[in-house]
């Protein structure tokens, strides 16, 4: 039956919802049907795809409608067309069957698909006899969907998709689409209007910004050489593994000398090397995924897929992860599923609706950031972002994810006045639903790969964070690590206190003890305390500008002896000066100046004999690992407590927070015999007086006597009664040791 003469207006000027029904080949009493849009062509030949010829088709309407009969039951088919002297092939996509099947109906439906990632957005594969790409797309209130991309001129009018109905997904299979091709869809919402073109939320590559087309892309790359590297870390477990983590924004580290980002190969080159020989075990990047706004530092992305344009293609970043697993650094990304930004191309009301987000500002709307919030109650947006962190786990083996905000997914009141928000069933606070997706994303990403690190950005008092997410007890998030903020917060404020009122002021650091091993910490010097007029480390140091340097080198040899894995932001290994900016490099000219120096100097030994001694990291989330020597010396503001590992000799960890060196300091010990010092923060090669006690101390009868230099912590390890030491740490001879010089 001929179609309607509206039915082939709205085919000819792409309005029609359904064009398969109407386009390509369609078998029929009279034989095969075959109809098809080629404008410009005054004649058409039906071919095979092999070549072989079945029959003209007539012209019915000029704007390129061609129709008619041939022989056989054909599928696929490309025709041959003629038209101003020129001659040219088209392979006709509505005359291909769907690369989606029922099982994937199923599973999207459900919500349990855990491989979105290799059927949604766009892949160059081969089907039916044809090489193109397969480009599908999640949009079910919309009344219709067209794909549009440099490969035909953007015109929405080309090429409708395909319905899934069961699922609203879109679909359609391109014949001679390749890799690098520019594409969005064209969606018309359920009340019949147009939407701004949207990016594909499963792109594997976008363009540079300020374009914000999304490209076909292969993502990771074939051939990884990480086996040794992703092995170890499936063998161990990390809580008592020595864990230092790098926190670096790739686009301000290092920039080339045209001042423009460094590609991952370049960082590759600069950054791993420099990153083993800091002693750090692990690179944090601030999120990589695509995102319009450089000042947003990549918390606001649009591309949770794609590996940003800013520094090169999708493999540049696989090729940097493998480089760093070979030479034995493993690289985590920070992983943002609290909300996303409202750009025109993004997520935002994507089909028409409040599809990714809630319709209610109440819920859906982030007054912080003003940004949208996911629906985490809605599986299949759950399932789109739990497939997006397995997604980097397979892709581009990344040894974890740190999550971000994730205080503000657990509660609906979180940065909201009363009448702002909407209690949940029970009459809370807490957000069930996010918590369920949490809780659900870890299971998922712990069990499919073993080894992989998940951390929580969480601020609040959250009980069992790190505690494993089983059924019955809801609150469990099931995360391996969380940022403990209680230390990051205290111990700066005591630091940023001149030295004379911090007797008053001792639980601020003592008080974090008392939770220290309630969640499996990490301690989080990170961007987030060094931007919007906070400063540096440095600057928060009280004093002149020596004894900001002195507190600072005290205050890291306290953190690397404190309980819990370390993270330390970009250039305050070197005590940057300025203020951390996205829009240019570190200063690293500061390391001319031998205090910036000598502060490198000591985070490179700190991580080094961290790594190397097993009692500073060996039960950093267990408290048989730590034991008080003092506490209450609230005069002096000295500090002292014991690292220890069973089977390893125990390290004494001592600071003096005040400006007065004590020659004389009575320290309890609980064994007798030598003990060397490995780190003195104090020492002149770190910049500082260099006091000290001549690389070793000896208890007798439960103390030793020890020097504590102002402004200083020191490390001592025991060797054993009458021993010289174990030499762990070590750096010289017997009398001088990691930072330890003569007194």
């Amino acid at each position: 039956m001929k179609p309607p003469r509206s039915a082939l207006a709205a085919l000819l000027d792409g309005t029609h919802a359904d064009p398969f029904a109407l386009l390509g080949p369609h078998a029929g009493p009279d034989g095969c049907f075959v109809r098809a849009i080629l404008p410009g062509a005054e004649t058409v030949n039906v071919c095979t795809l092999g070549g072989g010829a079945l029959g003209p088709l007539a012209r019915v309407d000029d704007r390129g409608l061609f129709e008619g009969h041939v022989r056989g039951r054909p599928r696929p088919l490309k025709y041959r067309c003629r038209g101003n002297g020129a001659e040219w092939w088209v392979t006709d996509p509505y005359s291909f069957g769907p690369v989606l099947g029922p099982i994937d109906d199923y599973l999207a439906a459900e919500g349990t698909h855990l491989r979105l990632f290799d059927r949604l957005g766009a892949h160059a594969i081969d089907h039916e006899g044809a090489s193109g790409v397969h480009f599908a797309v999640w949009a079910p209130n919309a009344a219709r969907v067209a794909l549009v991309g440099d490969f035909n001129g953007w015109d929405q009018r080309r090429h409708v998709m395909r319905r899934r109905a069961d699922t609203g997904i879109w679909e359609i299979f391109m014949p001679g689409v390749g890799i690098g091709a520019a594409y969005k869809f064209l969606i018309v919402g359920p009340d019949g209007q147009q939407l701004p073109l949207k990016a594909d939320p499963f792109a594997f590559a976008a363009e540079l910004r300020p374009n914000t087309a999304s490209l076909v892309a292969v993502p990771g790359k074939p051939d990884w050489g990480d086996e040794a590297h992703r092995a170890h870390w499936q063998s161990l477990d990390p809580r008592r593994a020595p864990i230092a983590i790098y926190e670096v924004h790739p686009g301000s580290w290092q920039r080339d000398d045209q001042d423009w980002f460094l590609t991952w190969d370049a960082m590759a080159e600069r950054l791993i090397p420099y990153a083993i020989d800091m002693g750090f075990t692990h690179i944090e990047f601030l999120p990589v995924s695509e995102h319009p706004y450089d000042p947003s530092w990549g918390y606001q992305t649009t591309g949770l897929y794609a590996p940003s344009a800013r520094f090169g293609d999708p493999a540049g970043f696989a090729r940097f992860v493998d480089g760093a697993h070979r030479a034995g650094i493993g690289v985590l990304i920070d992983w943002v599923p609290a909300h996303f930004p409202v750009d025109a191309h993004g997520l935002a009301r994507f089909d028409g609706t409040a599809l990714y987000e809630h319709e209610d500002p109440r819920l859906g709307f982030h007054p912080d950031w003003n940004t949208a919030i996911y629906n985490f109650g809605r599986r299949e947006v759950a399932a789109f972002l739990l497939n997006n962190a397995l997604f980097w786990a397979e892709k581009y083996h990344v040894d974890g994810i740190r999550v971000d905000a994730v205080a503000s997914m657990l509660y609906r009141d979180y940065s909201r006045a009363a009448g702002q928000w909407i209690p949940n069933a029970q009459g809370g606070r807490e957000n069930w639903e996010a918590v369920d997706f949490l809780r659900s994303l870890n299971r998922v990403l712990h069990a499919r790969h073993p080894g992989i690190l998940s951390i929580a950005e969480e601020s609040t008092a959250w009980p069992g964070v790190t505690q494993p997410a089983h059924d019955e007890n809801r609150a469990s998030l099931g995360f391996g690590f969380k940022w403990n903020m209680g230390f990051m917060h205290d111990t700066l404020t005591y630091m940023a206190r001149d030295p004379i009122h911090r007797r008053h002021h001792h639980d601020e650091i003592t008080f974090g003890l008392m939770y220290a091993f309630a969640e499996n910490f990490i301690l989080p010097l990170s961007h987030d305390e060094v931007v919007h007029g906070k400063g540096t480390l440095l600057t928060k140091m009280s004093g002149d500008d020596a004894q900001k340097f002195a507190n600072l080198r005290a205050y890291y040899g306290l953190m690397w002896g404190y309980p819990g894995k370390k993270l330390l932001f970009m250039g305050q290994e070197f005590a940057q000066r300025g203020e951390w900016s996205e829009a240019r490099a570190l200063d690293w000219d500061l390391l001319a100046a031998p205090a910036h120096a000598g502060i490198r100097q000591l985070v490179r030994d700190l991580n080094h004999v961290y790594r190397d001694t097993p009692a500073l990291h060996g039960r950093d989330c267990e408290p048989e690992g730590f034991e008080w020597l003092v506490v209450d010396d609230r005069q002096a503001s000295v500090f002292a407590w014991l690292r220890k590992c069973p089977g390893h000799p125990p390290v004494a960890v001592v600071c003096n927070m005040t400006p007065m060196a004590h020659g004389h300091y009575r320290l309890p010990l609980p064994h007798d015999g030598v003990w060397r010092e490995i780190v003195n923060s104090d020492a002149a090669s770190y910049g500082g007086s260099g006091q000290g006690n001549l690389g070793r101390i000896e208890a007798i009868d439960g103390a030793a006597m020890v020097v504590l230099p102002p402004l200083s912590t020191l490390m001592f390890i025991y060797g054993g009664n009458g021993a010289k030491g174990s030499g762990l740490g070590r750096q010289g001879d017997d009398t001088e040791t990691t930072g330890a010089a003569g007194a």
